[in-house]
């Protein structure tokens, strides 16, 4: 079962472009296909992040509907 998925696949690209956006950020050097030399503290800080940074957007979002 694969666990990477995602819930909407015409959001997949856009999730993959925000996740080099968040490494960039972060200086983390993701690149496409192999990162098997980054430690699992750098590949879970960009995950970290992206999860932070979609909670503010939607908190930003519904702040604006009320």
């Amino acid at each position: 079962m694969a666990r990477n998925r995602a819930e909407i696949p015409e959001a997949r690209e856009a999730l993959n472009q925000f996740k080099y956006e968040v490494a960039n950020e972060l200086g983390v050097p993701l690149k496409k296909g192999y990162n098997g030399d980054l430690t699992s503290y750098q590949n879970g800080s960009v995950g970290g992040h992206m999860v932070k940074k979609m909670i503010q957007n939607e908190q930003r979002r519904m702040a604006g509907q009320q």
